[in-house]
């Protein structure tokens, strides 16, 4: 098993290496080669290329995660002129719905009970588009962001209590402290997946005792120093649910916009909350893709990108990721990026596996991992 490792470790490390491992041996660092159409990580029991010493898989479960999900505005006007809240999805939903698991960054707001803060940056959605997000599958919603207060303090309660009763999980936000750090916890094939939420970039207002908000981390580049108290307050979390769930996740709200780089916090804070017992951090805000990294076998991705959003004056916030992770049982085997581009409409669809888009996507994500 050790030459395995060695061989795997060689192959995240150069890209253009090929290495014969066993199954159980593979990492969310490396990409397995299909035979047969069949996946040797998402489908190993119908691998074509087997060996007696394999080990049993346990349960496999897929997982997708998206970036930021605005459905106000431009978007919203879409969906009132199409008369179906699933346009957004229309060309996704077919994937997103076929994993065990799907989470988003739902960034705006499902009420307008007070002004708008943000001006014309104020994001708030019907509700009714819930509807569209539950028939493309997901099934987590992050609320950690620093839209979800674009419209008050009223707006924010609404919006986790209209999340919540349309069946969404969700993390991030809610009528005081305590709720807001509650995690998404979601039974998947017997495994417990945990996921917490927060946000660096300010502009909501932050979950206090007795007082509505989110959960806050100030740090570079837009909410000052790092705060070292609220990055503990963070890490007591992950160990708490590191002891009741199989899998914890992160999704920090963060980083500098219209950027590939990750600012150096983002490294030394996801680097803390794998020390303290993430198994991945998956970031967003920057409206970029940024890089992937892996740390201690955990998985960083620091800006999944745009999924659905209205902005259209690059081509970088027109871009994505949609990351794959496949487990066995607890363990993270697989990790992929699947490109994706926001089309007419606002809609986005995945790019073609070998396109000229899609290895430019990439290409961006792992020159800076």
């Amino acid at each position: 098993m050790q030459g395995d490792g060695d061989a795997v470790e060689a192959v995240r490390r150069d890209p253009d290496a090929v290495a014969v491992v066993r199954a159980d041996a593979l990492t969310p660092g490396v990409a397995a080669l299909p035979v047969d159409g069949r996946d040797p990580v998402a489908d190993p029991r119908r691998y074509p290329v087997t060996v007696a010493a394999d080990t049993e898989p346990g349960p496999v479960v897929t997982t997708l995660w998206a970036g930021d999900i605005m459905l106000g505005r431009r978007v919203g006007d879409e969906i009132v002129r199409a008369g179906d809240p699933a346009l957004p999805f229309s060309r996704t939903a077919h994937r997103l719905g076929a994993a065990d698991l799907t989470v988003g960054n739902l960034e705006c707001t499902l009420s307008r009970a007070g002004p708008p803060t943000q001006g014309g940056d104020s994001f708030g959605a019907d509700p009714a588009v819930l509807a569209g997000l539950k028939k493309a599958g997901f099934d987590v919603l992050t609320l950690a962001n620093n839209h979800l207060g674009d419209f008050g303090i009223e707006a924010l309660q609404n919006t986790v209590r209209i999340a919540q009763n349309a069946e969404f999980v969700t993390t991030g936000a809610g009528a005081d402290l305590a709720e807001a750090r509650r995690p998404a916890i979601v039974r998947v094939h017997g495994i417990r997946f945990g996921i917490l939420a927060f946000n660096a970039i300010g502009e909501t207002p932050a979950a206090r005792p007795t007082t509505p908000g989110v959960v806050q981390v100030r740090m570079p580049p837009r909410t000052g120093p790092l705060v070292p108290s609220d990055l503990a307050a963070v890490e007591a979390s992950v160990r708490v649910l590191r002891s009741r769930v199989d899998v914890v996740v992160v999704c920090p709200h963060w980083g500098q916009q219209y950027t590939h780089e990750p600012v150096p916090a983002q490294r030394t804070v996801a680097r803390r909350l794998v020390d303290a017992g993430a198994d991945a951090v998956i970031a967003s805000h920057p409206h970029w893709v940024q890089g992937i990294e892996h740390y201690r076998g955990s998985l960083v991705a620091h800006s999944l990108g745009n999924f659905v959003f209205d902005m259209e004056f690059s081509p970088e916030v027109r871009q994505g990721i949609v990351l794959e992770l496949v487990f066995w049982g607890a363990r993270a085997m697989a990790a992929r990026p699947l490109p994706v581009r926001i089309g007419e409409r606002y809609v986005p669809y995945f790019l073609a596996a070998g396109s000229r888009e899609a290895r430019e996507i990439i290409g961006d994500m792992y020159a800076v991992a």
